[in-house]
């Protein structure tokens, strides 16, 4: 991986994979719902939709022709604290995708007329949204765990805001968050020497300085919140404090959350689906951000199952925090984590997603040998610590369905004292 700056400040981060014959090219801005206000919420998901709609010099026809004619794709994505812009093409194609990336990225003419189209876009993806309660009870979550901060704001924003949004809001929020030192550039692939003029040469120009992005950390509230909605199942969000991306256990985190609910294996999964039966999707993941983090449980039941659900779930929860993880679960738990990422490096967009995330967020790259050792290094002891700390902090809880009977009779603080 080599890593250096434009002749103007701006940070690149590339792979060359000679094997390969594609290439994966991503703009990250350090910029997400996490920055914006409760007024604007939803800006930094509508700008990443609007750079798609055309420049001076392509339409949005073009930019969608252009990428389909040479057999590659162009995309983006919108986190809680960052968005991506990116394209794979093949090596061959590269400069024509990165000239027509770049001109989204600098050039796009926030057409009114498609502003107000594309604003009827989104409002049908929160409806989307909405009318996936799998899907919203997360975002529930989000607030239930960090109430009015703005990591508890949703991604995509609300239709009021939406409404009230134009062409010179979006330009200004890109001119306060959209500069140098905001920017990274990430690519990985079949890529010469050459490429780096042709960086420089879309790139170049870049003028714009600015404030890197800073975070205050939230407090983690533990609240409950519940959203009635005629469904056929409960679905339930527990959440508690995890661990930011700066945190040098993450990896302890990863296996601990692989044991409880990480997979097919794990003890949510093995009890509640496979021997109770009570549940098609249940799962736990660990979420990071750059100064705090989230580890959540997820699953969808019948009404009249919910509270054995909950019960069980503390049973298990209640088990790993006494007797903590076994030998077998720490072995097999490190064999996993291994092979996912090993297979996670094997493609370029993969490869481009991992240095442009991990150069935006926190300027550290490890090799694989190095994450590989890493993950060897974790002992049984890293993992009772982070246990004894994960579990001293009551429950944040958030439902969506038809009955919450069950919620409101379950202790969010039963495994604190233990």
């Amino acid at each position: 991986m080599i890593k250096y700056r434009l002749h103007n400040g701006l940070r690149v981060v590339m792979e060359q994979i000679p094997t390969f014959r594609s290439v994966t090219f991503g703009i990250w801005v350090k910029t997400g719902s996490r920055n914006e206000s409760k007024e604007m919420n939803g800006i930094s998901h509508f700008i990443e939709h609007m750079l798609f709609k055309g420049t001076a010099r392509h339409t949005a026809k073009d930019i969608a022709e252009i990428f389909d004619g040479i057999g590659g794709n162009v995309n983006a994505f919108t986190s809680k604290e960052y968005t991506c812009y990116y394209c794979k093409v093949l090596d061959e194609h590269l400069p024509l995708a990165m000239d027509v990336l770049s001109d989204m990225f600098f050039h796009s003419s926030f057409d009114t007329e498609e502003l107000e189209k594309e604003k009827n876009v989104i409002y049908e993806e929160i409806s989307m949204y909405e009318d996936t309660p799998d899907d919203l009870v997360h975002d529930l979550l989000a607030k239930a765990s960090y109430g009015s901060h703005s990591l508890g704001y949703t991604i995509l924003g609300t239709e009021e805001n939406l409404s009230r949004m134009n062409s010179d809001d979006l330009r200004a929020y890109m001119k306060a968050n959209y500069n140098i030192q905001n920017t990274v550039l990430s690519i990985a692939g079949n890529i010469d020497d050459n490429v780096k003029a042709l960086i420089e040469q879309h790139f170049g120009d870049f003028a714009l300085s600015g404030e890197e992005t800073s975070y205050h950390a939230p407090d983690f509230l533990s609240e409950l919140i519940y959203h009635a909605k005629k469904t056929e199942q409960n679905h339930i969000c527990l959440s508690l404090p995890g661990l930011s991306l700066q945190e040098d256990n993450l990896y302890p985190m990863v296996l601990l959350n692989n044991a409880i609910g990480g997979g097919m294996s794990s003890r949510l999964f093995q009890e509640i689906r496979e021997k109770r039966g009570l549940a098609y999707s249940v799962y736990s993941y660990h979420t990071s951000h750059i100064d705090s983090g989230m580890f959540t449980i997820y699953t969808g039941t019948a009404p009249k199952q919910t509270e054995e659900v909950l019960n069980v779930t503390m049973e298990l929860l209640h088990d790993i925090v006494v007797n903590g993880m076994t030998d077998n679960e720490l072995k097999k738990g490190k064999e996993q984590l291994k092979g996912s990422l090993i297979l996670s490096l094997e493609s370029t967009s993969s490869r481009m997603n991992r240095f442009g995330k991990n150069e935006l967020m926190t300027g550290k790259h490890y090799s694989l040998d190095e994450m590989l050792a890493r993950i060897d290094s974790v002992q049984m002891e890293h993992i009772r610590q982070l246990t004894k700390s994960l579990f001293s902090t009551p429950f944040a809880l958030s439902m969506v369905g038809s009955s919450d009977n069950a919620i409101h009779s379950f202790r969010r603080d039963q495994l604190v004292s233990l």
